[in-house]
């Protein structure tokens, strides 16, 4: 393994052992839903809001015939609310017409439901299926770029690329969850800790906003 990547394991092994998915879900599509419903906002805004939405809707079929005004009431306080809730009954809608009320694990098929894109997808196969996946959102295109392990030009497609040729598969899910962790709680966009960062050695955003070399 590269030094590089070791030292970054072995910091992210020390500092988050154990990081997990923070959404909270009781059922499989529960958490497909959540992940839909986590795009462009944060995970502590999407369980504000599912334990109302599962509890009003308490199955697939239940959302599958749910309103989507009165979804849209419910899931309101998150981003882009209005596309959610229509991505989330029609995706409902698939699951039970099409999957018999179970959620996919091949990546064709659930990208091919509304509003799921290749972070959920990967999310989801990750999460309920145990498959080596890297999900990349914004906090795993950051620091993947910051740490070297992606370039600055590098689009989302092309991080995760470069990420699952790098990380033994047997790591993936626990990086990928390492990673999201380290961007959500220590190297923020703005005004990261770098001073106690162990990894500011080789970190590009230390070396040009801090040091300016």
């Amino acid at each position: 393994m590269d030094k590089h990547l070791q030292k970054i394991q072995i910091y992210f092994d020390k500092i988050l052992p154990n990081a997990k998915c923070e959404l909270i879900y009781c059922q499989d599509y529960e958490l497909l839903i959540a992940v839909i419903l986590s795009a462009q906002t944060t995970d502590k805004k999407v369980n504000a809001v599912t334990p109302r939405l599962f509890q009003k809707y308490p199955s697939l079929t239940a959302l599958s015939n749910a309103s989507i005004v009165d979804v849209e009431n419910i899931i309101h306080s998150i981003g882009l609310y209005r596309n959610k809730a229509k991505n989330i009954v029609e995706t409902s809608k698939i699951l039970v017409q099409k999957y018999h009320s179970t959620v996919p694990s091949t990546f064709e098929d659930l990208c091919s439901l509304p509003g799921v894109g290749r972070k959920t997808a990967n999310v989801v196969r990750a999460e309920l299926f145990h498959i080596p996946s890297i999900a990349v959102d914004t906090h795993v295109e950051r620091c993947a770029k910051r740490l070297g392990l992606a370039s600055k030009e590098d689009n989302p497609y092309q991080v995760e690329l470069k990420l699952e040729q790098i990380i033994p598969q047997n790591r993936q899910i626990l990086f990928h969850h390492q990673m999201i962790h380290f961007g959500r709680y220590y190297c923020f966009s703005r005004s990261p800790h770098c001073e106690k960062c162990e990894l500011k050695e080789i970190c590009t955003y230390y070396k040009e906003k801090v040091l300016n070399v």
